[in-house]
């Protein structure tokens, strides 16, 4: 097939959305499908040698606008062309596949409010939404993706998203089809997986037996690092356990909190990694207390790697997990009693010798393959349904 991808940015070092198109664009290009990229700027060292590329003009201009300006790219890109299956990711519209990894606005919104420690704050924070233009074009601009009868097929990484198009967008005509994310876990093969160990835990003061758990992530409010990081004043004092921070540069703010909280030894701040695969080998377990995600990366990294997941009724993931064979889920990431009793139960090494077995099998039980194979069982059908009825072999 002749497949075009687009989004704005394709950088797969950042991580996300940008790691998954890469990591789906090798497996297409496997396959012998041709694979083209509407995108504004790309790592092509990261991407197939034989991925066609489609140069958009930066997208410049304030924020409540960019998106559309983006979309309105995409557009005119698309014109006549003749590809088997168009996919948008992010805020685009009209493609024949909207995949909307980062969820719906809607719900990201109503989620990032939760951020706020207090009712009160989270009601000021909702009435500054309503002045912000972005909130504003951002929901006009789903209401052009999903219900203006575009004829699009939308795909969701989650449950929990498709419960968010039932709930913010009931009048959207299309059908949601849930194919929850996936990674290609041959990124994480790593034989001498017991020498990095070893390596990376030295350069950060750590014994072997100390139990460390992990927190990946560039939006450190949105994934919770602030209460995780106030969590650590009610673990036990005899618990052997450090917390390891990879994501955003800047992390000065919350080594202060940790410093005001008497928590700093127990931290570990290592600024932003490109590739965070030694961390997540020298971890024991991933603790990622977000406020939403749509189907969590990190936490599918992790349990390639074989570590439980600590996570929240907020991330579409904890739907992959078996609690508490290979992780748990909380309710609230500001209960801070409750987030420090679930990191001591993680911490415990009988707890790791079954969880990390179990962890690996969860990461097989959905693999990059099946992903991929759902994925394409979608993109055949929106190919056949664009082809002309003259009696043309459909695709396959």
């Amino acid at each position: 097939m002749n497949i075009a991808l687009c989004y704005e940015s394709v950088l797969p070092a950042k991580g996300g959305a940008e790691t998954y198109i890469g990591d789906l664009s090798r497996r297409l290009d496997q396959d012998g499908h041709e694979v083209h990229l509407y995108a504004c700027r790309w790592d092509a060292n990261s991407l197939p040698k034989s991925m066609v590329f489609h140069q958009l003009p930066p997208i410049t201009g304030p924020r409540f606008l960019r998106p559309w300006r983006f979309g309105a790219a995409v557009e005119e890109a698309l014109l006549g062309s003749k590809h088997n299956v168009t996919v948008g990711f992010d805020k685009t519209w009209g493609q024949d596949v909207l995949y909307p990894q980062g969820g719906l606005h809607a719900a990201s919104q109503r989620h990032n409010r939760r951020k706020e420690r207090t009712g009160l704050r989270r009601f000021f924070a909702t009435g500054l939404k309503y002045l912000d233009l972005a909130f504003h074009s951002f929901r006009k601009l789903e209401q052009k993706q999903y219900c203006s009868g575009l004829g699009s097929t939308v795909v969701v990484n989650s449950a929990m998203v498709r419960k968010h198009f039932e709930q913010y967008l009931p009048q959207a005509p299309a059908p949601v089809a849930v194919v929850h994310s996936a990674i290609d876990p041959q990124r994480f093969v790593q034989p001498d997986r017991d020498a990095i160990r070893a390596v990376e835990r030295g350069s950060w003061n750590l014994s072997a037996g100390e139990a460390v758990g992990l927190f990946v992530g560039m939006n450190y409010r949105l994934k919770g690092l602030e209460p995780l990081i106030r969590s650590l004043v009610h673990l036990p004092p005899s618990l052997s356990f450090t917390l390891v921070v990879v994501g955003h540069a800047k992390f000065e703010k919350y080594r202060e909190l940790a410093e005001l909280l008497g928590v700093e030894d127990r931290i570990r701040f290592l600024g932003h990694r490109n590739n965070p695969k030694s961390a997540y080998h020298a971890a024991d377990f991933l603790i990622h207390p977000t406020f939403y995600d749509p189907c969590s990366l990190v936490a599918l990294e992790a349990l390639a790697c074989g570590l439980p997941v600590l996570t929240t009724q907020y991330n579409g993931a904890s739907e992959l997990l078996d609690i508490p064979m290979n992780g748990l889920v909380m309710a609230d990431p500001h209960d801070g009693p409750a987030l420090a009793k679930a990191i001591s139960t993680m911490a415990d090494k009988k707890y790791l010798e079954q969880a990390r077995p179990a962890a690996l099998a969860a990461a097989q039980r959905w693999t990059f393959e099946m992903h991929y194979s759902a994925l394409m069982e979608v993109f055949t059908k929106v190919a056949n349904r664009k082809m002309p009825p003259t009696g043309v072999e459909p695709v396959t």
